[in-house]
């Protein structure tokens, strides 16, 4: 079982169930009408972003998926089971520790006039429902958390059906948080680790996730009014600052690191840099962004090798400093420990290391930990809008979007580097001629291509943008089929590390297999198809399992 921290001792003694129980959603929080909403709150907010993270819930998987990562376990060539630590880790959260909460909340709340705090809760509740909708397609939704009520086996209710109350609820939520009439006796203040109980703030966050799900449905629905509507009401996310966020910190009383800053500690890293994201941003890749060098890449990956080692004679992958294992491996390197040498995430996704070039063996001191998990950013809301307006949907200038969504995704890695704390002197990238430079080129070779490569650009650079933070990329990929992933299959089975990548030598060809086909659903969790009758029957072919908004 996870690790308790200390700030939530209070809330865990009273809502977490035991070990051997592992679900929430089908059995009641001891006395959850005694709990203050300032002491759930946060706790609702954290956990939330413990379900969504690298290493502990959901993007463990997904990332994965959409080769960010590899993985060496069952996410490898599209595993996936209804009994994976992540995943099972990540409905719990969500269930016990989010929505379980929120009901509280909105409860409680609504008798005692206090609507920011409803409204909130509503709000989030919204966001956790559509994630859960976007990995599993069907949900409990209506009779969850009703184990007070006598219901212990909630039904499981229709993706669309939940996205339309999800709807109202944010509608709901947007009428609480600007009520000016309520009494609202009690406010959240930093009890909001999100927000600091700011109203206007949690407005637009709704509206930003109604725009986001309003874009997931573009397939199938005709989203034009409503998204112009939004876009043009003035009320989304709108700078760095205000962003959709989940705060991870340091290490000082309570541990509250970022759970993807693990893999500095871990006594075993089995979670690897994906050598197709960096090829991609080392500009290798013959398809797209070639000959492009993303500035980015001191940021996000972090070295433990130096580029001028000698060569290595268990590394599979190496090119330079950076060192991985290729998705669906088959090669003799593919188990050997390269615990000292493998390249882990950086300071931006998870709060690492920034990479100076001198290599050095990772480790709980290498960096503080402190990066959070981002749901939604200001650089995400314009990546939106210019998918919206390169598919005709919205009006405007897609490559005038396309520019100031990478502006902005260069100033969300300065915001995070400003709040890590390190003790490293970091450049800042925003302002850098580096980053101008590879958005001048982005650009131009944006301008060039033709329509689907156009939307191509679009969704690759938000799957950049978004690196650690998985599960909108894999709901992206899934519904555009885009940025292209590695394919074992397209390539003949086989594939060649960088010529001279280790140490000046050349690394053999590796055998590379894909034995599943993509998975576009995630397997209902196993102990709930174990307990709940009402649970469907577990899915068998993932590939053939596709949420409502697939085309």
């Amino acid at each position: 079982m996870k690790k308790i921290r200390n700030s939530f001792l209070v809330v865990l003694a009273l809502i977490t169930v035991s070990c051997s129980k592992q679900l929430d959603i089908n059995t009641d929080p001891n006395n959850p009408a005694e709990l203050e909403s300032h002491i759930l709150l946060p706790h609702m907010q954290k956990y939330l972003g413990y379900s969504l993270a690298t290493a502990e819930g959901f993007s463990a998987a997904t990332s994965a998926y959409m080769h960010q990562m590899v993985h060496y376990g069952d996410y490898d060539q599209y595993g996936a089971s209804g009994s994976d630590f992540e995943t099972s880790q990540g409905w719990q959260y969500s269930y016990r520790d989010v929505l379980t909460n929120a009901n509280i909340i909105i409860k409680q709340e609504t008798e005692d006039g206090n609507l920011v705090y409803v409204g909130i809760a509503k709000v989030m509740k919204a966001y956790t429902a559509s994630v859960l909708v976007d990995l599993y397609g069907s949900i409990p939704y209506t009779e969850a958390n009703q184990a007070a009520e006598g219901n212990r086996f909630p039904k499981y209710d229709n993706g669309k059906d939940v996205y339309a109350q999800i709807f109202s609820l944010l509608d709901d939520a947007i009428k609480d948080l600007e009520n000016t009439d309520a009494p609202n006796d009690k406010m959240p203040k930093a009890d909001d680790i999100i927000y600091g109980g700011d109203p206007e703030l949690w407005v637009k966050a709704a509206n930003s996730i109604k725009l986001k799900l309003l874009v997931q449905q573009r397939k199938i629905e005709n989203v034009g009014a409503q998204v112009n509507a939004l876009l043009t009401g003035g009320k989304l996310i709108s700078s760095v600052e205000n962003s959709f966020m989940v705060p991870f910190g340091k290490n000082d009383a309570t541990d509250d690191r970022n759970p993807g800053f693990k893999e500095y500690y871990a006594t075993q890293r089995t979670m690897h840099v994906s050598p197709w994201l960096y090829e991609i941003m080392s500009g290798y890749n013959n398809n797209i962004l070639t000959g492009i060098e993303d500035p980015r890449i001191p940021y996000y990956f972090y070295n433990q090798m130096k580029a001028s080692d000698l060569p290595n004679a268990n590394v599979e992958y190496r090119d330079g400093a950076f060192v991985s294992k290729y998705f669906g491996s088959q090669g003799p390197k593919r188990g050997t420990n390269v615990q000292s040498l493998v390249t882990l995430f950086g300071i931006y996704p998870v709060g690492g290391k920034y990479d100076e070039g001198k290599g050095g063996s990772a480790s709980a001191s290498s960096g503080t930990g402190a990066a959070p998990y981002r749901m939604i950013t200001y650089a995400d809301i314009l990546f939106l809008k210019a998918e919206l307006m390169q598919e005709g949907i919205v009006g405007g200038s897609v490559a005038d979007t396309l520019r100031k969504a990478l502006n902005e995704s260069m100033k969300m890695i300065d915001h995070v580097v400003s709040k890590n704390g390190s003790s490293q002197t970091i450049p800042k990238i925003a302002t850098a001629p580096t980053a101008a430079s590879y958005i001048t080129n982005v650009i131009t070779q944006f301008n060039g291509g033709n329509n689907a490569k156009k939307l191509e650009m679009i969704m690759t650079q938000k799957w950049l943008s978004s690196v650690g933070s998985s599960v909108d990329q894999y709901t992206d990929y899934r519904r555009t089929g885009y940025p292209v992933l590695f394919d074992p299959n397209a390539i003949g089975g086989t594939v060649t590390p960088p010529v001279g990548g280790n140490g000046g030598e050349d690394l053999p060809a590796v055998p590379v297999v894909a034995n599943r086909k993509f998975p576009n659903s995630l397997p209902y969790n196993q102990d709930e198809v174990n307990r709940n009758p009402n649970t469907p029957k577990q899915k068998v072919d993932l590939n053939a399992e596709k949420v409502f908004w697939m085309p």
